[in-house]
């Protein structure tokens, strides 16, 4: 075995370098003068091209990464005393430093959620004390497409959602980071999934993008604020340009889509080769670019030496491993090599 540092990570998607096409944008975008804070040609084509692709009637607003695409979307949907209704593995929830509760001031109303994903029965039990002066207001459901744990909602999922929602006043915030993989999953279009949500982030960082998401709010009406509050929440950036050609890089021939689909090819390709090791057992359906599985301490001790990876749950012995863009078929095969060659080495 050769040392970790030479080897592909599994440990996100987010330990990908940047797409050749993002990283040519960038410098192409480079030449000359352009109007600062979004009044630039390559912002104007971004925000056009993903409101076209989302079919929204409202606006779209680029900023800097997940979390504050996060704390942007939920601003524009809650009131001052209201709260938001979340799975517990929710990244605003776990993974935010409680960006939502000292930023916007709300309250995260947290369901068990076993595979990520929230449904209208566990939704309906975070609506006790609706008129109680006494109790934060429950007025957003936040979901994750696809979720921390790699799995998706299908769109009847989302439709069972969004219909229960807006039979019972609640609005929906679709934390996108990885809406591209749950795209290539679903084979339906950004629209698709858009349809059902009234604000929600598209992830172009864990895609190929150096740093670059946007902000789709659906109707014009939920857009009032969200100039000034992009501003107060430090996420307007003075050189939009250099995001705005990131994701029309992306935007191009749908290389957001492709970049997804590959991803996600690697860690189903993943998964049919544990299905052969023994003493590993995977946790979650594989839907995007994600692997959770369940081995031995000493096993991920010993793969470790070698590979980086996340442990995701000490206690239940669960790691994380995740493909991106450029993992190649010669990465996974490695990998798979080496948790196999393990695996003989612990038992022994």
């Amino acid at each position: 075995m050769t040392g970790a540092a030479s080897r592909k990570s599994f440990g996100s998607d987010n330990h990908a370098g940047t797409h050749p096409a993002v990283m040519r944008a960038i410098v192409e975008a480079n030449a000359g003068d352009a109007i600062p804070y979004g009044g630039d040609p390559w912002t104007e084509r971004a925000a056009g091209e993903i409101r076209r692709l989302a079919d929204a009637q409202g606006e779209v607003f680029l900023v800097f990464n997940g979390s504050g695409a996060n704390i942007l979307g939920l601003d524009l949907l809650l009131a001052r005393h209201e709260a938001v209704i979340c799975a517990e593995s929710a990244h605003i929830n776990t993974d935010e430093c409680g960006a939502a509760e000292r930023v916007i001031g709300t309250k995260l109303l947290t369901v068990p959620a076993p595979d990520g994903k929230l449904t209208p029965e566990l939704i309906a039990t975070r609506l006790a004390g609706r008129g109680d002066e006494h109790f934060a207001q429950p007025g957003v459901v936040a979901i994750t497409q696809s979720t921390e744990l790699g799995t998706c909602y299908s769109l009847d999922e989302l439709r069972a959602i969004r219909e229960f929602c807006t039979a019972n006043e609640l609005r929906v915030y679709l934390d996108g980071a990885r809406l591209a993989n749950a795209a290539a999953h679903l084979g339906c279009t950004l629209a698709d999934l858009a349809v059902n949500a009234d604000v929600l982030s598209f992830g172009g960082t864990k895609n190929g993008a150096l740093g670059a998401e946007a902000v789709i709010v659906m109707q014009a009406a939920n857009a009032v604020n969200a100039r000034y509050l992009r501003k107060q929440h430090g996420q307007l950036s003075s050189k939009m340009r250099f995001l705005g050609a990131q994701f029309n890089a992306l935007l191009a021939d749908d290389l957001w889509l492709a970049n997804a689909t590959h991803a996600n090819a690697m860690a189903a390709r993943l998964a049919e080769g544990l299905a052969t090791i023994p003493g590993v057992d995977i946790a979650y359906p594989v839907q995007s670019d994600v692997v959770f599985a369940r081995l031995s301490p000493g096993h991920i001790a010993e793969l470790q030496r070698d590979w980086t990876f996340h442990v995701w749950d000490e206690s239940a012995s669960m790691v994380r491993w995740m493909t991106a863009f450029d993992t190649q078929e010669s990465d996974v095969d490695a990998f798979l090599s080496d948790i196999a060659a393990t695996t003989g080495a612990v038992r022994a």
